[in-house]
């Protein structure tokens, strides 16, 4: 029997506007990662008439629902991680990865986000609501989420899929909480594997002094690094 080795697959929210920081994040999970790492970027383009859902007026990125359509692309089989674009990967993604519960449907940072109602990055809406961030990663037990149905995810309204009401209290499993930083809205461990931009990150015109913006533009620099560096002259 050929042994195969073990794949990671990873989801990332694509948004156009953020098309940038989907590149940066997808450089940084691949640099740390100690397996092979399969991502894909869940694109309204790419779904045709699989995600129908109308823009909503309260939705800030092109992801908000279409992200629910993950363990349906997954055939309902296996695992998969979905990671929101606004994020950068500080460490390796297998011990995430390594986290894989069966007991559980889904497994996320269940965050206790408290924000008021207003704009965030480029005037986009700002919206609490009960376990708020709690969907920007969510380890998918793919098997276990046969309720999102693409009928279901275009139908469901936000607060029931955001709010997980497709699933029992007992089949949400928690995740570490330094795999969902949220900057400018929590303090920042120093054992942090991902942060999270919500709020915007310095890819914005608007949000250039973020918390941790030093951090992506090292990122975004290494992605753009020279193909060929210019090479050492001996004098």
């Amino acid at each position: 029997m050929t042994h195969h080795p073990p794949v990671a697959q990873v989801f990332i929210g694509y948004n156009p506007r953020e098309r940038v920081a989907v590149n940066v994040l997808t450089d940084s999970i691949q640099a740390h990662a100690s397996l092979p790492v399969q991502i894909a970027q869940v694109r309204l383009e790419q779904l045709g008439s699989v995600h129908q859902r109308p823009q909503d007026p309260l939705q800030s990125t092109a992801f908000s629902f279409s992200r629910f359509l993950v363990p349906y692309l997954m055939g309902y089989e296996g695992w998969a991680l979905f990671i929101d674009a606004d994020m950068l990967c500080l460490a390796d993604i297998a011990e995430l990865w390594a986290l894989r519960d069966e007991s559980k449907a889904v497994q996320v940072v269940q965050h206790q986000h408290q924000c008021e109602a207003g704009q965030k990055f480029q005037g986009m809406p700002q919206t609490p609501y009960r376990r708020k961030n709690w969907s920007s990663v969510m380890l998918f037990n793919c098997s276990s989420c046969t309720a999102l149905t693409p009928t279901y995810v275009n139908t469901a309204s936000g607060l029931e899929l955001h709010q997980f009401h497709w699933l029992k209290d007992a089949e949400i499993g928690a995740l570490p909480a330094e795999w969902n930083v949220l900057l400018d809205v929590q303090s920042i461990p120093p054992e942090a594997k991902i942060l999270h931009y919500t709020l915007g990150g310095p890819w914005f015109d608007d949000c250039l002094n973020c918390a941790e913006a030093d951090r992506w533009s090292e990122g975004h620099q290494l992605l753009n690094a020279p193909l060929h560096p210019p090479l050492a002259i001996a004098r």
